[in-house]
């Protein structure tokens, strides 16, 4: 059986930036949540961040150019935060890798998880498009990377590669 990777917020973990979640109620999550799926992370969390914890941003790019060295991971009010971004992608990846996971479902915007687009550094809520770093370097090693927004586009994924 195929295991997904799925940021721990959206299956209702309180693990936000600001203590919240970003709970997704889906059949089919409940089903792979039965069947044991489910391989559950919080980058930031497993990075060693507090929650809740200031909002951070990437600056001047997404999360390709943070694992290339040419952005920085930024919370609001200036503390640079990238090797803790990068921390939490080197830790999802190496799960990925124990699990042989290739499929993960991550929250869409996030600096981290953020699969199409992320917040442009600003803190103005202005989005571009974009991954985070955690889904650029999943990317960079074949994983499919989905939003919450695409779960059924994730279930076909699934389906496909287990064939």
């Amino acid at each position: 059986m195929r295991k997904v990777l799925m940021s721990a917020c959206l299956l209702g973990k309180r693990v936000r930036y600001d203590g919240g979640s970003l709970s997704v109620n889906d059949q089919l999550i409940e089903r792979w949540i039965s069947e044991g799926r489910i391989v559950s992370v919080c980058p930031e969390v497993e990075a060693g961040m507090s929650i809740p914890r200031k909002p951070a941003e990437i600056s001047k790019g997404s999360g390709s150019n943070v694992l290339d060295g040419e952005a920085d991971v930024v919370e609001n009010g200036g503390n640079i935060v990238t090797d803790d971004f990068i921390a939490g992608a080197s830790i999802a990846l190496e799960l990925c890798k124990k699990f042989s996971i290739e499929i993960a479902i991550l929250a869409e915007s996030s600096p981290s998880c953020g699969s199409s687009f992320v917040y442009d550094g600003s803190f103005s809520s202005n989005r571009i498009p974009g991954m985070g770093v955690t889904a650029a370097l999943l990317r960079r090693h074949g994983i499919q990377v989905f939003s919450q927004h695409e779960i059924a586009d994730a279930n076909k994924a699934i389906h496909a590669t287990s064939a």
